[in-house]
């Protein structure tokens, strides 16, 4: 038989032998993984189409409708103000996304990774300055931080959007809460990206003397092309688990601060003040669901994000390669 008459090999072949992709469909092979993975979708897939599929504005209310019981026309029940619940949480889905997607492309994938690579791969007088840097950030408790940035900055930065209305024409800028938002993910940001550059310099120290780092720099390749890409693609299994986690973090950040007054402003919902909304001994008696569905949807949120990565850690080990 000769080589021409051979089958030829199938590309999935080649495919299937990939890291990756065998990761891949080891954790889809994980009902636990599996829910979680549509949960997340879920939830952050409404907050993302808020507009289009949200029944309702997340401010429109009908007096002649408060407390109603889940029904068609309100599946989840109304609010106090006849607010529909079900709309009202999805659209503090979108602020959920907004900020938690915002604080981790900041702070823990901007700030983060790039002072985490720099640190280890420098290290002596660098190492040490960027690690008392985030020793600072780190002790420095985050509410108090937000709580003053929050009173203080936020009337500034909404008179500058003002003025960026004035000058541009746009009348957007205020009213959807753009301030507010970037108050919030901008404090967690600053103060988040601590435990993401400790990971990432951990293991930039073990791997700066792989023999790969060494022939890079032995050929030629400058500072920046070794940490980007030399050794960041290296720290990809970790990074996913460290901002999967984050997910989560900082999501429950957000529903706390805005619980406490300090985070995401009225009248933009917010799963925390939805829950502020709702507390009370007689709403809790007499109107639990204004309790239930925001908790539900948090609860779900970060449980799902957690346990992924869970099932990411596990997946990813070097023990399964």
């Amino acid at each position: 038989m000769s080589f021409a008459d051979a089958a030829p090999v199938p590309i999935e072949a080649d495919t299937r032998q990939s890291p990756n992709f065998r990761a891949l469909r080891r954790l889809m092979r994980r009902p636990v993984a599996v829910v979680a993975i549509l949960i997340i979708v879920v939830i952050y897939g409404a907050g993302i189409l808020a507009p289009w599929v949200a029944p309702y504005g997340f401010n429109d209310a009908d007096f002649q409708n408060r407390y109603a019981e889940p029904s068609l026309e309100h599946p989840l029940g109304t609010d106090s103000l006849g607010r529909d619940l079900l709309s009202r949480a999805i659209w503090s889905a979108q602020t959920t996304v907004i900020v938690s997607v915002a604080a981790v492309l900041t702070g823990g994938l901007f700030l983060g990774v790039t002072a985490g690579l720099a640190a280890g791969y420098a290290g002596g007088r660098t190492d040490s300055i960027i690690m008392r840097a985030a020793d600072t950030f780190a002790s420095v408790p985050t509410i108090l931080l937000v709580l003053i940035i929050t009173a203080t900055l936020l009337p500034r930065v909404i008179d500058l959007a003002r003025d960026v209305e004035d000058l541009t024409g746009a009348d957007w800028i205020v009213s959807s809460g753009a301030p507010s938002y970037f108050l919030v993910f901008g404090a967690l940001a600053i103060f988040g990206w601590t435990g993401i550059a400790r990971v990432v310099r951990s293991q930039v120290l073990a791997l700066r003397q792989e023999p790969y780092v060494t022939a890079a720099r032995a050929s030629g390749a400058g500072t920046m092309r070794i940490l980007f890409v030399h050794l960041l693609p290296n720290l990809t299994n970790l990074l996913l688990v460290a901002f999967t986690l984050s997910f989560g973090a900082l999501a429950t950040a957000e529903v706390g601060l805005t619980f406490l007054g300090i985070g995401v402003q009225p009248p933009h919902p917010s799963f925390g003040l939805m829950i502020s909304e709702g507390v009370g001994l007689s709403n809790v008696r007499e109107h639990p669901m204004l309790i239930i569905v925001p908790g539900m949807f948090i609860v779900l949120l970060v449980m799902s994000f957690n346990l992924l990565g869970d099932q990411l850690t596990d997946v990813l080990s070097p023990r399964h390669r």
